[in-house]
């Protein structure tokens, strides 16, 4: 025997009644409106199952639905006190003119021309991961696997760079994964981008070189200095001889450059002289534009609640917030 509620939540009109609002209803048309909330997404971060929800959705869950429901409407209501706030966030800019990302985009550029190796390296938050997502978005063949801990080996930062690749289902193994990438870049003019490259180790940095003896294709290691003076220092620097003495381009990056931060404070809108100068100074600290970014979407949070520009003490609010140090 199916046991069936009518999923409703309580809301009062203007009569003071309180009639019956369809949870379903609200969720189908959630899913209707933003076509990323799949079923399986719902039921996943609903915690229940998708074949559940599936059931439930059309009324005949044979199950607990009172349970169902109680986790499907703190869901709903979670996920549209999310949405309303998310209303409220100041919109980063997508990407941003700096001086120093360009300088990124042009070695990327460079180097899928010349089908050649380049590294670009230096401290956190100056900018390069984003000039390369923007690189991407501008040319063809541009591929961007990310290196984490967990891919620092020769197999794992393989698997990493297949899926970039959109090479989902090879058969495990250096060897074999090598080859399918090989194949698939071979005669593309294409680039692969490897960021945090400063994680992988010696062989996974030897077997990446390989692909470009390979094929021609283009690499661009991006990560910080450590990337580089493994390579030109210390006792492992003999054996990364083969992927160095293959670099066609370097492109040290020390600092946040003036010019990087005025561009992105101008990108912000932020005309507060005094703002201003207490951004540049955080840009100047550990984190760079990361850290600047940051307080900044933070600062304007704060101003945007209040329907006004930001000004300095958004900004020494935000900075506290997060934990800095005047």
């Amino acid at each position: 025997m199916l046991h069936t509620t009518t999923a409703t939540t309580a809301s009062t009109d203007a009569t003071g009644e309180a009639p019956g609002v369809d949870i379903r209803d609200q969720i189908r048309q959630l899913m209707d409106s933003d076509k990323r909330l799949s079923q399986n997404k719902v039921a996943l971060q609903a915690g229940i199952s998708p074949t559940t929800l599936s059931q439930w959705l059309g009324g005949n869950y044979a199950g607990n639905n009172e349970s169902v429901e109680a986790k499907l409407q703190r869901w709903l209501e979670t996920t549209q006190a999310a949405r309303a706030q998310a209303d409220q966030m100041p919109a980063a800019p997508r990407y941003v003119k700096t001086p120093t990302a360009e300088c990124v985009i042009t070695t990327m550029r460079y180097a899928q021309m010349a089908g050649d190796i380049a590294i670009v390296y230096g401290g956190a938050g100056l900018g390069k991961t984003a000039a390369a997502m923007e690189y991407a978005r501008r040319a063809p063949n541009v591929w961007l696997a990310t290196m984490t801990p967990a891919s620092a080996g020769v197999v794992p930062s393989l698997q990493v760079i297949a899926e970039a690749l959109g090479l989902l289902n090879v058969p495990s193994g250096a060897n074999n994964l090598h080859a399918a990438i090989c194949r698939r870049v071979k005669d593309t003019n294409g680039l692969i981008v490897i960021d945090d490259a400063h994680v992988l180790s010696e062989n996974a940095l030897d077997q990446i070189r390989a692909i470009n003896d390979s094929t021609q294709v283009a690499l661009v290691l991006i990560g910080n200095e450590r990337a580089y003076a493994r390579m030109t220092g210390g006792n492992r620097a003999a054996y990364l001889d083969r992927l160095y003495s293959r670099i066609g381009k370097k492109l040290p990056l020390r600092k946040s450059a003036p010019a990087d931060i005025a561009a992105l404070l101008d990108a912000w809108m932020v005309e507060d002289a005094k703002a201003r100068a207490q951004l540049t100074d955080i840009a100047g600290k550990g984190g760079g534009l990361r850290t600047m970014t940051k307080v900044l979407r933070l600062a304007s949070l704060y101003a945007t609640a209040e329907k006004r520009d930001l000004n300095s003490d958004d900004v020494r609010a935000a900075w506290r917030e997060l934990g800095g140090v005047e």
